[in-house]
């Protein structure tokens, strides 16, 4: 900081300063003080203001020039914080604790972003190794020349569920941007969602009940026929062997929710609490080799930000139903 630079940014207190003189000189005149009583309280006046200028200029100077300093060594100029002191005046103050502030909350930003390019990673990862195990059974059934059209469809349905579930798992941060919530028919949602897994259902001999659906909700069409897809696929994933079924119904209650019930594996009462956690696999992960445990992390975290409630509820070797709860357009009125 240079003094011109200083006195400019100070002219108006300097303006002022003199004005407060030239009244005081005015008015010692016009009292008939003597010129030496004048004389000596001008010069006092002059030489205090040119000491406190004098202060404040080289407090700030000595500051300024010095954060100019390191702030030009520095590579990674958000360290500026930890190599210059906090300065004794308000301005400096204010400038250093904003400039923390700032720091901090931009560490936090990339602590952030660097645990979710970790977890992509070791998704990533793991669902590179679970997208082999079908794609190798369909080279083999090439290799081996089999026919059976309605196997080689269920693997390639695998693949496509996995390729979603990857594609989503990457949207799911950014994902106000891909969604729109308006009135959506539901039980059309749950037909494309048959339909997208019909080959598996049949290869699998899984049987379909579905109820009165035929009604609006209010969400994203797109992103609750994954959603569905996802509690479908885990459905065929922890199926039985024998007698298989998944049953959608809607309830009307205070809101609409919809049911949907298989009479599959079932979930272990220790293991419910935690089936959102990311990669939690629990029981049936050890019994069924192809679990990632993302699927209900992913899905809970599109329900989230969509405005759904879900809730599982699940007897062992009996039943699991999964309810999708909807709000109401008044809901969203109040969020936004």
């Amino acid at each position: 900081m240079r003094i011109k630079e200083y006195l400019l940014d100070r002219l108006a207190y300097l303006v002022l300063l003199i004005i407060m003189i030239v009244s005081v000189l005015f008015f010692l005149l016009m009292f008939k003080v003597s010129n030496a009583l004048i004389y000596a309280i001008v010069l006092v006046m002059l030489l205090f203001s040119g000491l406190l200028i004098g202060y404040d200029y080289y407090q700030k100077h000595a500051f300024y020039n010095n954060f100019r300093i390191k702030l030009n060594q520095l590579d990674k100029k958000c360290l500026i914080t930890e190599l210059i002191a906090q300065p004794d005046f308000l301005e400096g103050k204010i400038l250093y604790e904003a400039l923390y502030e700032i720091d901090k909350s931009m560490y936090e930003e990339i602590e952030t972003y660097q645990d979710n390019l970790k977890n992509f990673k070791e998704y990533i990862e793991l669902w590179i190794h679970e997208v082999k195990l079908p794609i190798s059974s369909v080279k083999l059934m090439i290799h081996n020349h089999e026919h059976n059209e309605r196997k080689l469809k269920d693997q390639v349905s695998r693949i496509e569920n996995y390729v979603e579930q990857v594609l989503y798992y990457a949207r799911q941060d950014s994902s106000e941007k891909d969604y729109l919530i308006k009135q959506c028919e539901l039980g059309t949602i749950i037909r494309n969602v048959i339909k997208k897994n019909q080959d598996s259902l049949l290869y699998q001999n899984i049987k379909i009940e579905i109820g009165q659906v035929n009604c609006s909700v209010l969400s994203d069409s797109k992103w609750l026929e994954f959603i569905i897809n996802q509690i479908v696929s885990n459905s065929i994933k922890y199926r039985r062997t024998d007698k298989c079924k998944i049953a959608f119904n809607v309830i009307r209650r205070n809101n609409i929710a919809l049911e949907i019930i298989d009479n599959g594996l079932g979930i272990k009462t220790s293991d419910l609490t935690r089936v959102f956690e990311k990669s939690f696999t629990g029981e049936n992960g050890r019994l069924v080799s192809s679990s990632t445990g993302m699927g209900l992390y992913i899905v809970k975290r599109l329900c989230d930000k969509l405005g759904h409630k879900i809730i599982i509820e699940s007897k062992y070797s009996e039943y699991t139903k999964v309810t999708i709860s909807f709000n109401d357009e008044q809901y969203y009125k109040v969020v936004r």
